[in-house]
């Protein structure tokens, strides 16, 4: 661990829930949208993914927009179960990580997301570990399609540090993807960035005790 760190900032995807893009690409690609790919990525994404994690669209915009991208016909419930098809687990231990953690640290969680992806991550931690949002185990939480502005604007950061007084020296933020990490680390916040099968309980939180 870090030293100095009061404060973490976890991300979602590929950090507390297992995550499969691929998953969601070939749902999308069967269902008719065979450029998805080209749409959609871990590592950029075309501007209808860009509204839709910072709610600029509705839902039913989103819909109907992938709707007419198909070259089939597409249902309102073959897009929200291909979209949530990446949607895994929450490995218990990284659970118990955070409940650990929050004894000594204030924790965060800032998530690129949409309201699809937050009902469907909460179903998932209700059915499988009777826990109704992801939000008990944090002091606040920070969701893109709710704040207008996602990962990596210097401005989702600069809200989380400013609404809770963070300095980002003392302030470790944890992600999969390098281009969130590179943002954050030129604001001078502490990184973690868990590569390709690197996981929190594996390759960051290893230790019994947790506390700095």
């Amino acid at each position: 661990m870090i030293e100095g760190i009061k404060h973490i900032i976890f991300d979602l995807g590929g950090v507390l829930i297992n995550i499969d893009y691929q998953l969601t690409e070939n749902a999308f690609m069967e269902a008719g949208i065979e450029n998805f790919p080209e749409l959609y990525s871990q590592l950029k994404q075309s501007d209808l993914f860009d509204k839709w994690e910072m709610g600029k669209l509705s839902r039913e915009e989103f819909v109907i927009a992938l709707q007419k991208i198909s070259e089939i016909p597409i249902t309102e419930t073959q897009i929200v179960n291909a979209w949530n098809a990446m949607l895994l687990d929450f490995p218990v231990r990284r659970l118990q990580i955070l409940q650990q953690l929050r004894l000594y640290y204030d924790l965060f969680l800032l998530s690129n997301t949409n309201e699809v992806h937050e009902e469907g991550f909460n179903k998932i931690l209700m059915e499988s570990h009777g826990i109704p949002n992801i939000g008990v185990f944090f002091d606040k939480v920070y969701f893109s399609h709710r704040l207008g502005m996602r990962k990596p604007m210097r401005e989702i950061f600069d809200r989380v540090l400013d609404d809770n007084n963070l300095k980002p020296e003392h302030t470790l933020f944890i992600d999969d993807s390098p281009q969130h990490i590179a943002a954050a680390k030129a604001l001078g916040i502490q990184t973690i960035y868990l590569d390709k099968g690197m996981t929190i309980e594996k390759d960051v939180f290893k230790a019994k005790r947790l506390e700095g």
